[in-house]
């Protein structure tokens, strides 16, 4: 039976200077951000701040010098995204490019596309999102329906995506299609494909959430053309490609810190001398975020490796979403202060209803609890 590799990894000491420079970075470009915003982390938007980012070549960092990166370590990138992540940067404009559409041109792409598109990734001028998810097709990836069929000079694509983040606000989405049909493996016949967001045939309509935000969007596509350059990889390949992409989102530590500056602002509120429960209670959230941290660093030290450690990144991703998913509720067990999301609140109280209202969500990006406990299972040979 297979077991979890989780080595032991420190960050070098030379990672120091680094974390003191994106510190100092921070302080003076969110100087009077708020908590209320914040709250938002890798989810706020702010292209402005994104393309400071990429000016500082905290961008695509370990990507070759040639298509726009500073070739430094996995190590050192975790650094800038752990800093970033804890102050609540608004870094969601590049994110997603940064974290899974980069890397995977990196490693799927042509070479046109790869000089086209990542250098502007890495300079934060173009932003992607992820087309994975469908309506009625819940977490079985596989079921997906939306079609991509050779057409003159290309492709032309129709079905649905959905759950699709920021698409409204980006300017590229990498979008799995069904491209042939395999009535005996439902994984054959799926591409991937890059899709300029602003052509014809392609309709995008933002969804309110809970806290009344539109994070994310349906898109319609409708005999909507691609070139045929828009293909990543080989044809049939998709679905061998998007659980590598897969695993370059569940790893990081935004799967454990979504609700740290909800936790940094609560010790702020509860004073010098807090009670017994409190100390008790913010002990063990230090506990179990200190745990995922080392569990957090691991998995980017088996990646500066040049190891996969997929199987890794699905309990990272499983046990970080428990924990942050139950943060506010433990806040507002330590406090006696309600949520409130209207302006009258504190700014402590607007953080806690945001997240007190997006918290469900954050067992469900990325792959639910019960598809990730089943890949799980599967890696550790138990079915």
């Amino acid at each position: 039976m297979k077991a979890f590799h989780f080595e032991p990894c420190r960050l070098p000491e030379e990672t120091r200077p680094l974390r003191e420079e994106v510190r100092q970075f921070l302080d003076e470009h969110l100087r009077d951000y708020p908590l209320q915003l914040r709250a938002y982390t890798w989810t706020g938007y702010d292209p402005e701040f994104s393309r400071k980012v990429g000016e500082r070549g905290w961008i695509g960092m370990t990507w070759p010098k040639t298509y726009g990166g500073s070739e430094r370590s996995a190590l050192e990138r975790y650094v800038v995204l752990e800093e970033m992540l804890a102050a609540g940067a608004p870094v969601g404009a590049h994110w997603v490019g940064d974290r899974q559409s980069g890397p995977l041109l990196l490693r799927y792409g042509t070479e046109e596309q790869r000089r086209r598109l990542l250098p502007a990734i890495c300079r934060g001028e173009i932003f992607f999102c992820i087309g994975m998810s469908e309506p009625d097709s819940g977490s079985d990836l596989a079921s997906i329906r939306a079609r991509a069929e050779r057409a003159d000079g290309g492709w032309r694509i129709n079905g649905t995506k959905l759950w699709t983040s920021g698409a409204q606000r980006c300017g590229f989405m990498i979008a799995l299609f069904r491209t042939g049909t395999d009535p005996e493996d439902r994984h054959a016949g799926l591409s991937q494909f890059i899709v300029p967001l602003d052509g014809p045939g392609i309709t995008i309509r933002p969804i309110r959430d809970l806290s009344g935000n539109d994070h994310f969007c349906e898109v319609v596509f409708e005999d909507a053309p691609v070139p045929e350059d828009a293909i990543v990889g080989n044809e049939g390949d998709g679905w061998m490609q998007v659980i590598t992409e897969l695993a370059f989102e569940r790893s990081g530590p935004e799967r454990y810190l979504s609700c740290y500056p909800l936790l940094s602002a609560l010790l702020g509120e509860l004073g010098d001398k807090p009670g017994e429960r409190s100390l008790i209670g913010v002990g063990r959230q230090l506990a179990h975020l200190a745990t995922l941290r080392n569990m957090s660093i691991s998995v980017a030290g088996l990646i500066e490796a040049g190891e996969s450690p997929a199987l890794e990144a699905c309990v990272v991703k499983d046990l970080g979403g428990v924990f942050e998913q139950a943060l506010p509720g433990f806040a507002r067990s330590l406090l006696d202060v309600e949520p409130r999301a209207d302006e009258g609140g504190s700014e402590y109280q607007q953080a806690l209803a945001l997240l007190t209202q997006i918290a469900p969500s954050f067992s469900l990006r990325g792959g639910t609890r019960e598809i990730l406990r089943g890949i799980i299972a599967r890696g550790l040979g138990l079915r």
